[in-house]
């Protein structure tokens, strides 16, 4: 059976037209079904804070020899529902396709470490004098259930998490990761054939020590103990956990980054271009920033970074370029570095046909100047002329929904103000991709400037692009991004979010916005103030507009 990705995949997957895919997909291996459990005790005294069971893999084994893991294994023929149903006890709504994953899951920690969930008949676990009592080389689960009148105690197990094995390895489990506590008394003894040396041992230490080299472990369970590091205390991973949807569902891409093969989770930055590159998993494409030539994303779309890396740029100005040999369009050719101009100007040659502007900051406009000085096209955009800033005037003013044609591809203009108040974004109608500029940039929020930035333009320009047919963003910095909706949900929740900040430390009495600064960026280094007092700004302008606060003539802000 193939694992079900449709809670992981983003739209990209069926939306990019296969023809522009850049590599042919090959069907990855099947995974099979497992489960693991992870069992949790408190810790004592007054540090605190609990820990995980561990257990060290057989050097010997097919997968992941060595490591450090979650007790669990894949299911067999005995962990049939209807064996579930008939040896175990459930919660109410827990559902019959998780249930028989906990109960494979107790049955492999009960044979690999001899630690059994398991009630008898007045309700009470199993303790350890009962526990060496059972054979734990028993091939009938089931039968040694029901001679020691027992039932699986599937009540007090979790659903924490899925994951999938990764599409490019050769050997791969569809496992769901389940929770509990350890059962009280019981001590774990590792069966010394798959498993040796259980070690209890708190998420933050564990992931500590493998770092310093001591402690092997795995992505997953990588992941997993760093997502535990978040609770305080067993009880609340349990209470955290629903039996109607996992916490969290990952299977992870690699690529290549510094020399070695990373990993991703859907929620990390890298994620949505490996996605792109590679739909089946294999690991083919190279995450580093490349400078000197441009890193091909489509048939249709290449991105040439350039060498202007900083604080407000990552790893620099992302120039795309858009069309075939027959034509290209340059998007965003940059700063005004000769170097980096002459390799767009080599790579498109003399079929240049448009340069196209997302806006006119310093870091994205210039560049398209001295293109146009060596290849005679036409420069796109809107124009601009705030007082004390350089204006920007494009040869031909684009509007709203104009589009442009180039090779395969139709680009659509959207007029999204905010950032600057002559931003464009570009949208690839066929594939569903948006060269967003710096609307939305990968890993963090844009700059929002008054007088010429708008807090409120911006977050309604938000809307206006989560209502088209996404499938990828491609930003001005940083990576491309896979789940386009879910990032501008993000984004408008981080600021709605500071919004409610501001409105929260606006007084009754008229105060100045220096005055507000440390209670609304309070999680804000003091040296940062001076671009989170412009923020601050663009935030309370909202407001006003809204109605929502009010200004004074000596520039005194309060709630309205």
């Amino acid at each position: 059976m193939k694992p079900d990705l449709s809670a992981i995949e983003g739209p990209g997957v069926a939306r990019v037209r296969k023809e522009q895919r850049l590599h042919a997909y090959q069907e990855p291996v099947a995974a099979r079904h497992a489960a693991t459990v992870l069992l949790l005790r408190d810790c004592e005294g007054e540090l605190g804070g609990f820990e995980v069971l561990m257990t060290r893999r057989s050097a010997k084994a097919s997968f992941a020899p060595g490591a450090y893991v979650f007790p669990g294994g894949a299911l067999d023929a005995s962990d049939s529902s209807a064996a579930m149903s008939k040896h175990s006890i459930r919660r109410p709504g827990q559902t019959e396709a998780i249930a028989t994953f906990a109960y494979a899951a107790v049955r492999e920690a009960f044979e690999e470490l001899g630690v059994l969930l398991a009630r008898k008949s007045d309700g009470q676990f199993v303790d350890q004098d009962q526990l060496v009592q059972l054979d734990r080389d028993t091939q009938d689960f089931n039968g040694l259930l029901a001679q020691h009148n027992l039932v699986a105690a599937l009540d007090s197990v979790h659903w924490l998490a899925h994951w999938i094995t990764d599409r490019d390895l050769p050997k791969r489990f569809d496992v769901q990761f389940l929770i509990a506590k350890m059962p009280p008394g019981q001590s774990p003894i590792a069966d010394e054939s798959e498993q040796f040396e259980p070690v209890w041992v708190k998420p933050v230490d564990a992931l500590a020590r493998h770092e310093r080299g001591e402690f092997d472990i795995i992505f997953p369970t990588i992941r997993t103990l760093r997502r535990l590091t978040r609770f305080a205390s067993s009880q609340a991973v349990i209470d955290a956990c629903k039996d109607g949807a996992p916490m969290w569902t990952s299977c992870p891409r690699a690529g290549f980054y510094k020399g070695e093969v990373e990993r991703f989770s859907e929620e990390e930055l890298p994620f949505g271009e490996l996605e792109l590159l590679s739909l089946d998993g294999r690991v083919q494409h190279k995450l580093d920033w490349q400078h000197t030539a441009p890193v091909q994303l489509t048939r249709s779309v290449w991105r040439l970074t350039a060498p202007n890396p900083g604080m407000m740029t990552g790893p620099g100005t992302n120039t795309y370029i858009v069309g075939d040999p027959t034509g290209w369009a340059v998007i965003d050719p940059g700063p005004a570095d000769a170097v980096h101009v002459e390799r767009i100007a080599s790579f498109v040659g003399s079929q240049l046909k448009l340069i196209l502007c997302t806006h006119s900051h310093l870091d994205h406009s210039p560049g398209a100047f001295l293109l146009q000085q060596i290849h005679h096209a036409p420069i796109f955009g809107k124009a601009w002329s705030p007082p004390g800033y350089p204006s920007f005037t494009p040869d031909l003013e684009l509007s709203d929904g104009q589009t442009l044609s180039v090779g395969a591809c139709t680009l659509r203009a959207i007029h999204t103000p905010g950032h600057a108040s002559n931003h464009v974004c570009f949208f690839i109608e066929e594939d569903g991709l948006l060269f967003s500029g710096d609307h939305i940039n990968s890993g963090s929020t844009v700059i929002i400037n008054p007088p010429d930035g708008n807090m409120l333009h911006y977050i309604q320009e938000l809307d206006r692009l989560a209502a088209l047919d996404l499938s990828y963003i491609l930003p001005a910095h940083g990576w491309v991004m896979g789940f386009p909706h879910l990032a501008i949900a993000q984004l408008k929740s981080h600021r709605l979010a500071r919004e409610a900040k501001v409105l929260a430390a606006l007084p009754a009495e008229a105060v100045p916005i220096d005055a507000l600064l440390p209670k609304v960026y309070a999680d804000v280094q003091p040296a940062l103030y001076p671009a989170a007092k412009r923020s601050l700004l663009a935030h309370l302008q909202k407001l006003h507009a809204e109605g929502r606060a009010q200004l004074t003539d000596d520039q005194l802000w309060a709630l309205a």
